[in-house]
């Protein structure tokens, strides 16, 4: 979905400036990896004529920044807004994941709004992983129709971050409000696999296009809700989710080898709220090889993802497309809710690699490819929408591996744009 539109976070000379305000207690994993690294902290204490941070020796302290994000763009306005991130280790790091934290909030002068919070936290042992993420807020969505292999005139102007600069006469920008909520629970069942379930509710309310033309008879959400039966200005989708997950990654923020593979099944039922009942089904895997024993920065990286309708219907800012991750980071090259359909497949490869000898900047060239239906006459896998670039990463803090990314990234029909993110994209 497109919920997600102030260009988020994280330029690199704001960083600098506000590294001295952050916490810079942070979890040592293995000394001997960061060795001669640098991170922007270092650099800033540097510049400030202070001596280098001491390490963490317990391994237990946590890291905690908070980070401003600002930006603009026609329909949604100037925006303001803050960042923090986060982690810690809840066990013994030699047998338990690192567990990360993430909170937004921003505000524009459209009168639009989001806050934020995702967690994805590891007991003791990793005997126990929670996930989960809660969104409110009033934003807007980019909305382009349903399915891949269709040209839109218009196409070519230039985004930030997945938010076109320009207006586009064929695109319908879509106000709405929104609350959303997921938890899920996974246990452990043996060495790198788990089990789980979880709960989820999407709800949308105040649905309004922008464009004003005739009370929305040209939007695609108008005209899809009117033939599936939903109310137009609003809907809820909510049901249970059933979770089985692998992974093997030696560390969540920046990986350098390991495999991740989660499979969750959603299913929406009325009597848990949801306007129509529903059953998804959403695969996701990943694969990191470390290219090099003395360098492990170079690292070759898979990501495969989509998400299946397999029966019932659900809401059209339900539909699965460009951005729809729990990131909203599918699909650089293209702007979010680019594409979408009632099924999504997406699909990237990228090239890790470091820069400097001190690893403070290292960069990234990527390639990706997505491909939606629309159950008429546009079928999954029928056509693919390609998309590439390269970009850079800013080394934050050395013990988490955690990076402010800075991606350009291009796509088909002169689809291009710059995309900012804090750690890596998948």
């Amino acid at each position: 979905m497109t919920f997600k539109i102030v260009f988020r976070k994280y330029i690199f000379g704001v960083l600098v400036f506000l590294v001295p305000l952050t916490n810079a207690k942070a979890q040592l994993a293995e000394p001997d990896s960061i060795r001669g690294q640098v991170d922007v902290r270092d650099v800033v204490r540097k510049m400030r004529n202070k001596p280098p941070a001491p390490p963490d020796t317990t391994q237990r302290q946590s890291f905690f920044s908070v980070l401003p994000s600002a930006g603009y763009n026609p329909s949604v306005g100037f925006q303001l807004g803050v960042s923090s991130v986060g982690g810690c280790y809840f066990g013994d790091p030699a047998t338990t994941t690192y567990s990360t934290f993430h909170w937004n909030a921003y505000a524009s002068t459209n009168k639009l709004a989001s806050c934020e919070f995702s967690h994805n936290t590891f007991t003791p042992n990793n005997v126990l992983n929670l996930q989960g993420k809660v969104e409110i807020g009033r934003t807007v969505a980019f909305d382009y129709g349903v399915g891949t292999g269709k040209k839109h005139q218009g196409d070519g102007e230039f985004s930030l971050n997945g938010v076109p600069l320009a207006n586009n006469s064929d695109v319908f920008p879509i106000n709405f409000t929104y609350i959303k909520f997921d938890e899920h629970i996974y246990r452990k069942l043996f060495t790198h696999v788990y089990a789980g379930a979880g709960v989820v509710a999407d709800w949308y309310t105040g649905i309004d296009n922008i464009h004003n033309e005739s009370h929305n008879f040209r939007s695609h959400n108008f005209r899809y809700s009117m033939i599936k039966g939903y109310n137009p200005r609003g809907y809820m989708a909510s049901g249970m989710l059933f979770n089985l997950q692998f992974n093997s990654r030696d560390q969540p923020n920046r990986p350098y080898k390991g495999v991740y593979a989660d499979f969750v099944l959603r299913v929406n039922q009325q009597w848990l709220g949801s306007t129509k009942n529903a059953v998804q089904l959403k695969a996701e895997a990943r694969k990191y090889v470390s290219l090099s024993k003395e360098n492990p920065q170079h690292v070759l990286a898979f990501w495969l993802w989509g998400n299946y309708l397999l029966g019932g219907s659900i809401p059209y800012l339900e539909l699965p497309g460009t951005g729809s991750d729990v990131a909203n980071r599918i699909g650089r090259g293209y702007t979010i809710g680019r594409f979408k359909g009632f099924s999504f497949a997406y699909a990237e490869t990228e090239y890790r690699f470091p820069i400097t000898s001190n690893k403070l900047i290292s960069g990234v060239l990527f390639a990706n490819a997505q491909t939606a239906n629309n159950r008429r006459n546009i079928k999954l896998y029928e056509y693919w929408e390609p998309g590439g670039g390269a970009g850079l990463r800013f080394l934050f803090n050395k013990y988490s591996r955690s990076a402010v990314c800075l991606d350009y990234g291009v796509g088909h029909y002169g689809s291009k744009g710059i995309f900012l993110g804090l750690n890596e994209v998948f």
